[in-house]
């Protein structure tokens, strides 16, 4: 894909590294690691956002069974709030990181700063879709992310989160006034905290 430009592969086995899930009211925010096989060519990766759900569920499978190495990672609501969304999701690439079964000689982080890590790390800004190992951890955090939504969708499927996958859209929205916060939603978060303060009082 043209617009993947950026070669790191001249410093050895190289991670790359992409949370999931910022924005969503409700869920963990998911990191992946990925440090791909430089002898085995997976065709079509890109930004997870700018890919169908098809094509994403399809390179998952590719990206798993073909990488060197990859390793998907967490951090829970109540670590968000207790850190905020920043803070997690660098932890959450942290564990990534550190649950690869092969060190990485360098690691590519999506973004614009880099976890505390014990490896040597460069931020990418967009470099989901420049570098191939992010764009692969991004398919790979994206996927499991919204795996998570579909099975909190099976036990409350009034909120509709097999729609908008926990963003606060407008039936989001209603959805969250009409039914209130489930655990696992981020408290933190201003709807959410606003919700609760309300029926505190």
């Amino acid at each position: 894909m043209q617009s993947i430009a950026l070669d790191f592969s001249h410093y050895g086995k190289v991670a790359g590294v992409d949370e999931v899930g910022r924005g969503p009211l409700v869920g963990n925010v998911v990191a992946a690691a990925v440090i791909l096989d430089p002898n085995y060519k997976i065709h079509g990766l890109a930004d997870s956002k700018k890919l169908t759900e098809k094509k994403r569920d399809a390179l998952y499978i590719e990206i798993v069974e073909n990488a060197l190495a990859w390793h998907v990672a967490y951090a829970s609501p109540d670590e968000i709030d207790q850190i905020n969304i920043l803070h997690a999701s660098m932890l959450a690439m942290q564990r990534a990181v550190e649950g690869l079964n092969i060190p990485p000689d360098y690691v590519v982080i999506d973004g614009n700063r880099c976890p505390q890590l014990l490896y040597p790390c460069e931020a990418v800004v967009k470099g989901d879709s420049k570098v191939e190992a992010i764009s692969a951890a991004s398919i790979l955090a994206k996927v499991v992310r919204d795996k998570e939504m579909y099975e909190l969708h099976e036990l409350h499927p009034e909120y509709g989160f097999n729609k908008h996958k926990g963003y606060p859209t407008a039936a989001h929205m209603s959805a969250l006034k009409m039914y209130g916060p489930l655990p696992e939603y981020r408290k933190s978060f201003r709807p959410v905290a606003q919700l609760l303060e309300a029926s505190a009082k």
